[in-house]
């Protein structure tokens, strides 16, 4: 029992950070219908602009200007992509939604392997100052990590779901997507919507990577990007219209491959690799059973 409960408590704090990540696929999702596959990206370049800063100006300055140095380039390529389209508003048809999200792809793979040159085979420390300790109660054992990196992941979400809910940005990002045209008639500037919602995604990917890139992993490294595309599937999970979804999503994938993890000696049979793969079997079957997610909207059709 004890075992899995230190499992469970293990697989919340990871859901927690893949929640941050999650929640930024579905504010750029709501504000402008595309899947920003350069999300991994992001996690990339906050992580790394951290490290490189951390040795000589410290944890807490360099933390502020990868978070807010990510943030800013996920606005430049918000406005490097709708810029081009929708006549400057932001409003885009299908066929121009599908070449933005397949430009995001391109983006991913240009930064990241940019990124990958400069870093080469090394691991960059960012040099957390909590360090690789750990805590254990009643013999459930958590890193000191993720015990932050859960309570982080709390405050920022609650902080994003008061923001949704109570401020003009929040409301004209819910009127966007419910009907971007209508929005737009009612003086609604749907390109700040964007801009701002690819801010907030960025930021909250570069907080992720801070805690990512902690113990139990020994440091940063390329491979943090393909974090993402576990998180991707938490969205879909959830429902990539929901910001609840999000959290949800998140957490039952954090969950999930920690219990996979943790028995792995009884589960030989689905293979050694298996936990990689455990997100993407998770949307599936939510998919066949909710293809628009577990909170997702569910589009009426009149016959």
């Amino acid at each position: 029992m004890t075992t899995f409960v230190s499992l469970l408590v293990n697989g919340i704090s990871q859901g927690a950070v893949y929640a941050l990540i999650a929640l930024g696929f579905v504010i750029i999702f709501k504000a402008s219908e595309v899947l920003n596959f350069a999300h991994g990206s992001m996690l990339f370049v906050g992580a790394y602009v951290t490290a490189r800063l951390a040795g000589s100006i410290g944890f807490a300055a360099a933390v502020t200007i990868g978070v807010a140095g990510t943030a800013l380039l996920a606005v430049a390529l918000e406005r490097l992509l709708f810029s081009r389209v929708g006549r400057g508003t932001g409003l885009a048809s299908q066929g121009q939604v599908a070449a933005l999200t397949i430009m995001t792809l391109g983006l991913d793979i240009v930064i990241a392997t940019d990124l990958t040159r400069r870093i080469g085979s090394r691991v960059l420390s960012l040099d957390q100052p909590w360090g690789t300790g750990a805590f254990s109660v009643g013999g459930v054992g958590l890193s000191y990590n993720r015990l932050i990196a859960m309570g982080t992941a709390a405050v920022l979400i609650l902080a994003f779901f008061a923001a949704f809910r109570f401020t003009g940005w929040g409301v004209a990002l819910r009127a966007s997507a419910e009907d971007a045209e209508a929005a737009a008639l009612m003086g609604i500037r749907h390109w700040q919507v964007s801009a701002l919602a690819w801010l907030v995604a960025g930021g909250l990917a570069a907080v992720a990577a801070v805690f990512l890139t902690g113990s139990p992993t020994p440091g940063l490294d390329p491979s943090i990007r393909t974090v993402a595309f576990l998180a991707f599937p938490a969205a879909i999970i959830g429902g990539l219209d929901s910001t609840t979804g999000a959290l949800a999503g998140g957490v039952l994938v954090g969950v999930v491959q920690s219990l996979i993890a943790g028995y792995a000696e009884h589960l030989r049979f689905l293979g050694g690799d298996f936990g990689g793969a455990v997100p993407y079997v998770l949307m599936l079957a939510v998919l066949l059973a909710r293809p628009t997610g577990l909170f997702g909207t569910r589009e009426l059709a009149r016959v």
